[in-house]
């Protein structure tokens, strides 16, 4: 039987107006927008700021990122003291030993995912938490699909060719945050968090976290849930 169209199965989405987005395509090249909308299963229409519409297949699209904020509201005024990190340095290689938090439904998928890509499971299911609230149908309004919420363009290039397979899409989520460990450190937790939220560009030129509101609170919800507190809304 002909699946229903994702606009069917999902609500037809609204063009998401915000103050600023950046919305990174697959070559590297950087569009600031003002709106995104999907537009069917396969294109999204952008609205670019200072005018002007560019629809776009959503397969070249690598990432949005929301709230574009200033770099110098981060800077540490002079004679200030940096703030010791409180959160713990863990690898996302160690397996905390602590019960998975997956629902029963997903967790010998997460089991399995994080294991063939030496990943704590706890960090996967975090990710999944945040991600999709381990739904399996899930597209955000960016186009982002399934359990661990994956690009077109990043799930062909991690090898995901059925999007909302859950085993394709946590096996590609859990590559992709292997593949981020080994370019900025197992135990550079955050920095890992950061590039899948808004891609491994941003947080090289940064050097860190980049200065999106949306990055941080992922970051800190994700390192919450994985260190056992409780992410704030």
């Amino acid at each position: 039987m002909r699946s229903l169209p994702l606009s069917v199965l999902l609500g037809v989405f609204l063009a998401a107006p915000v103050e600023a987005a950046l919305v990174v395509l697959e070559e590297g090249r950087h569009l600031k927008v003002t709106a995104y909308e999907l537009v069917g299963e396969e294109r999204i229409r952008l609205s670019l700021h200072g005018g002007g519409v560019m629809v776009l297949p959503v397969e070249r699209v690598e990432r949005i990122v929301d709230d574009e904020l200033d770099p110098g509201d981060f800077l540490v005024p002079p004679g200030a003291k940096a703030a010791a990190p409180v959160l713990p340095r863990r690898s996302v290689r160690t397996p905390s030993g602590r019960r998975n938090p997956a629902p029963q439904q997903w967790v010998d998928l997460v089991e399995k995912a994080a294991t063939a890509h030496r990943l704590d499971p706890d960090l996967v299911a975090a990710v999944i938490r945040v991600e999709s609230n381990w739904q399996p149908r899930a597209v955000s309004p960016k186009g982002a699909r399934g359990l661990m919420q994956l690009m077109p363009a990043t799930a062909l290039r991690l090898g995901v060719t059925k999007a909302f397979d859950p085993s394709q899409n946590v096996h590609g989520g859990a590559l992709y945050l292997s593949r981020l460990a080994e370019r900025f450190g197992e135990n550079e937790v955050e920095k890992v968090l950061a590039a899948y939220n808004a891609g491994e560009g941003a947080v090289e030129t940064y050097k860190g976290i980049p200065p999106y509101r949306e990055t941080r609170d992922y970051v800190r919800k994700v390192m919450a849930l994985w260190t056992g507190g409780v992410p704030g809304s």
